[in-house]
């Protein structure tokens, strides 16, 4: 059954009890969690974590596992510093992320999602073969631990990754599907990218925005409702390809506006999940 659930970012000296106590007010029952600082991989952290999902019931659908290193959001420096791409940070973070993938299985979660970076859209690229055996690794990792592992979309289209999901060939491979990077990175209409590669989500971040007005940066994110990530039909064409995952929501400001849209977009949600 599909949940709505929140996103929880973690950083050092978060209380996630506490964060995860405000995802159970707004009557939510399930979260992702998100963790940059590799360093947090730690047993006394893993038990704070598993101790405060406990005390709230606030299950974590998926482990989202970032990396050390520079990562600049636009068109024009994001492709040298983001994900695995990049071939002077791609050791150090494919360590990171292996340790992730741990992470996720001593938390019990079967999912752990990540940017991999700007994936080649040209599939002779010479990096192209790297790149995909440098995520074998990771995915090999995840299956080992019972862990499936997730690409967030957003900086590549989606063909592209239907092609590099096909070449990793697999059965633990899939997609967290952000409904507004796609129109943020000017990649995809988000319900149409569910025709290509819609079998393969398995988790996702409710998010809306509009689509780049310039070469270089990125477009605007604003509150689910108000862009052009048309969430009403993504629902709709998921629940046509069978679905499962939970509808995670994601807004990338911070204080109180913060916490008003994420109120408000729960009861979007629970309007559309009643009529589909």
């Amino acid at each position: 059954m599909n949940q709505i659930g929140v996103l929880i970012t973690m950083h050092r000296g978060t209380d996630v009890l506490a964060e995860m106590q405000k995802v159970s007010d707004m009557g939510c029952h399930c979260c992702q969690l998100v963790i940059w600082d590799t360093t947090l991989y730690t047993e006394e952290n893993a038990r704070a974590i598993l101790a405060a999902s406990e005390k709230t019931g606030v299950e974590i659908s998926t482990l989202w596992a970032g990396w050390v290193g520079p990562t600049i959001w636009n068109f024009t420096d994001g492709p040298s510093t983001l994900g695995i791409v990049p071939e002077q940070y791609r050791e150090r973070r494919t360590e990171q992320l292996l340790k992730g993938a741990d992470f996720a299985k001593r938390l019990g979660v079967s999912r752990m999602a990540t940017h991999a970076g700007f994936l080649p859209e040209n599939c002779i690229d010479p990096q192209y073969p790297a790149i995909i055996e440098t995520l074998k690794r990771i995915v090999d990792r995840c299956k080992e631990n019972g862990v499936n592992f997730l690409f967030e979309t957003g900086q590549e289209t989606p063909v592209t990754l239907l092609r590099v999901i096909e070449d990793l060939g697999g059965e633990n491979v899939g997609v967290n599907m952000d409904t507004a990077n796609l129109i943020l990175y000017g990649k995809a209409n988000s319900a149409d990218a569910i025709t290509v590669f819609g079998k393969y989500v398995m988790d996702t971040h409710i998010k809306d925005g509009f689509y780049p007005t310039c070469g270089k940066e990125l477009g605007e994110e604003v509150a689910v409702g108000q862009g052009m990530a048309n969430i009403p039909e993504v629902i709709k064409r998921l629940q046509a390809v069978g679905y499962t995952g939970n509808y995670i929501i994601e807004r990338e400001i911070s204080g109180d506006e913060q916490t008003r849209d994420i109120k408000a977009t729960i009861e979007y949600l629970k309007e559309i999940l009643e009529n589909v």
